[in-house]
């Protein structure tokens, strides 16, 4: 269930079993340090149906569709995407996606030559983004209000990690959480595990220094975690 890693940031447990579940994450700024503004800000949202669903984890720490400002997606997969149609129609807020995942599903198609690339194209086809979303393309450095983007690609073409100024970094599924420590994901999970890994390398390098680490798969870190995400990259 729903749980508070520091003030303002939730993490929130969209069930299933593993690697079907996966973690979401609301951070309202107004808590984080008192300010204004476009405060309310939803990572990832699970898959079209969760046990519990993404609405059910949303109230659970007092939060409705309506009240979220902004959503960031770190990447297109459908258990960070396919919960968007369930935010329906109270949320109408902007949607962010790395470039090359926003291209992947607006423009172009998935490469037939890679094994994730085939099964995208028939996510792609199977399961849509809802019609009217405001869906807009990040790139690598933009500040999306008071977070960074930093393009991570390798799991996916366009996976971005955000980081807040406050130190809270949403990894995706950059790293997964296991026993305690982190590791990559798994290979056909992804489309390039030499691009995955050193992509957990760059952004150990210049990453800003951050406290949370909140990744889709597995238990966030609620400190240090800059230090436990560069111990990773030192053995890869």
């Amino acid at each position: 269930m729903a749980r508070r890693l520091i003030d303002g940031v939730w993490e929130l447990d969209l069930g299933l079993l593993p690697p079907l579940a996966s973690n979401a994450f609301l951070l309202d700024e107004r808590e984080m340090d008192g300010t204004d503004g476009e405060a309310v800000t939803l990572c990832d949202t699970g898959l079209f149906w969760n046990e519990p669903s993404i609405r059910d984890e949303l109230a659970a720490v007092g939060y409705e569709p309506g009240d979220l400002d902004r959503i960031l997606l770190t990447h297109y997969d459908l258990d960070h995407v396919g919960g968007l149609e369930r935010l329906q129609p109270e949320f109408s807020g902007p949607v962010f996606l790395g470039r090359a995942d926003y291209e992947l599903v607006e423009n172009g198609a998935p490469p037939s030559n890679n094994h994730k690339g085939l099964f995208h194209r028939a996510a792609r086809t199977l399961c849509p983004l809802p019609d009217g979303i405001d869906l807009r393309p990040v790139d690598d450095g933009e500040a999306v209000g008071r977070f960074t983007s930093y393009a991570t690609p390798g799991h996916n073409p366009g996976h971005t990690v955000y980081v807040h100024d406050c130190g809270v970094a949403l990894l995706g599924d950059l790293v997964w959480e296991e026993g305690g420590a982190m590791t990559t994901p798994i290979w056909f999970d992804s489309y390039d595990m030499d691009r995955v890994r050193a992509s957990v390398r760059e952004f150990a390098a210049r990453a800003p220094a951050f406290e949370v680490a909140a990744m889709a798969h597995g238990t966030p870190f609620v400190r240090d975690g800059d230090d436990v995400l560069g111990a990773l990259a030192a053995t890869l």
